[in-house]
């Protein structure tokens, strides 16, 4: 295995075009979602600053080469995602729910299901979004789990040569679609007669059969169109399901390691940008001294402390996401631990940065604060880290074949 830590020219461009855009779209788009009150107002703010994304060209880097699209590797993925990320978050999120609401199509869907599904998303104009429909408004950690626990309660009961899909839904981004008529494609995780198993809709058939019952204000990554839906006799053709039935579980877990992998680069654009901010804080202010913050060493300290665990997060990131998106067999590993040590370490070093910063950045005026926000969210979206990601190492560590040195190629 050959291993360079240095981009190749063809990186270098891609960050100097995603950093161009970031600066240009995404740092005015962020501004405005701090300054609307009302989330669907504001997360409807990003539409037409992806439809320049869509018309660039970046919704089709998302989708791997063999199905039409120009994805690079995790690391061209892992550039991209900091670079926007340091500036919203909530955009690249919404951008990117074709990573996982597909993942299941490229893995199991047949060569008729592959063209149909990911059609929309090989679009050179509009802003087509796709949503995971995975978590329940009571909890999903034990979505998997046999009777006589809920698991799933979705349910999807045939129909002829169809299914008919009922249940609520909640926290998957771009679940209400632009209009609250739905996504331009939903993965739905199910309850059928033979288990938990995944049916597609496509929006004709959701339109009228998706009821909004709350747009969620959150905290952080205020710009994501994050609502509880109710599914009501959503129609869809028995060939919309992918795989057999009851291979649910295993294909939506399958589905999340590429985005686990992936909350490590968000983590890492979070503690770079609050990073950045105090850096300039230490290197400038006095707080009534004779000489900036910086010159005590508690200051300096912390700030060493968070540089060297920003690069420790980037790096495992960049190895995770590449993994994952390969198909390297220790890619779970791996994502797993950028996930729950990513997200992790993340809340542990911005909290640490506020604290050099002081009073000053408990205000909402102070941009440290939003890091902070964003951060919070990362070990518990994409699979909580203590009531499903840790599970799942959990799982590898029992196994009878697990071999630590495995994920770090020095078998």
């Amino acid at each position: 295995m050959s291993v360079s830590f240095t981009l190749s020219p063809e990186q270098q461009q891609l960050k100097a075009v995603a950093r161009a855009f970031a600066e240009e779209h995404l740092r005015d788009l962020a501004a405005a979602v701090r300054a609307e009150p009302d989330p669907l107002r504001r997360a409807l703010l990003a539409r037409p600053v992806m439809e320049k994304a869509v018309g660039m060209g970046f919704l089709k880097g998302l989708i791997p080469v063999p199905f039409g699209g120009a994805a690079g590797s995790g690391v061209d993925a892992a550039i991209l995602i900091e670079e926007w990320a340091t500036h919203s978050p909530d955009f690249v999120i919404s951008l990117a729910g074709p990573l996982i609401a597909l993942a299941p199509v490229y893995e199991v869907g047949t060569p008729e299901q592959i063209r149909r599904f990911v059609a929309p998303f090989l679009a050179d104009s509009g802003a087509p979004v796709a949503a995971m429909a995975y978590s329940e408004p009571g909890g999903s950690a034990n979505f998997a789990a046999p009777a006589p626990a809920e698991g799933t309660r979705t349910t999807a009961v045939p129909d002829g040569d169809h299914w008919v899909i009922n249940g609520a839904k909640q926290w998957a981004s771009h679940l209400p679609g632009w209009d609250g008529d739905g996504p331009d494609l939903m993965t739905i995780v199910c309850r059928t007669p033979g288990g938990v198993s995944l049916l597609v809709a496509e929006r004709a058939q959701l339109a009228g059969h998706v009821e909004v019952e709350e747009y969620l204000d959150l905290p952080g990554l205020r710009g994501c169109l994050t609502a509880r839906i109710r599914l009501r006799d959503v129609r869809v053709p028995r060939a919309n399901l992918l795989g057999a039935e009851g291979d649910g579980a295993r294909l939506t877990l399958n589905a999340f390691t590429g985005s686990g992998a992936s909350i490590g680069t968000f983590a890492t654009a979070a503690m770079r940008r609050a990073f950045d901010v105090a850096f300039r804080f230490a290197t400038t202010e006095r707080r009534g001294g004779a000489e900036p913050i910086i010159a005590h060493q508690a200051v300096s300290d912390v700030l060493a402390d968070a540089k060297g665990r920003i690069e420790a997060v980037r790096l495992l990131s960049w190895r995770a996401l590449d993994a994952a998106l390969s198909g390297d067999p220790n890619g779970l590993e791996l994502a797993l631990h950028a996930k729950v040590f990513g997200s992790e370490t993340a809340v542990d070093v911005i909290n640490d940065l506020v604290k050099i910063v002081g009073v000053s950045a408990y205000d909402t005026a102070f941009p440290l604060v939003d890091a902070l926000h964003e951060a919070l969210a990362y070990p518990v979206i994409e699979g909580s880290n203590t009531g499903v990601r840790r599970r799942q190492l959990q799982a590898l560590l029992r196994d009878p074949a697990y071999d630590p040195l495995a994920a770090s190629g020095l078998t």
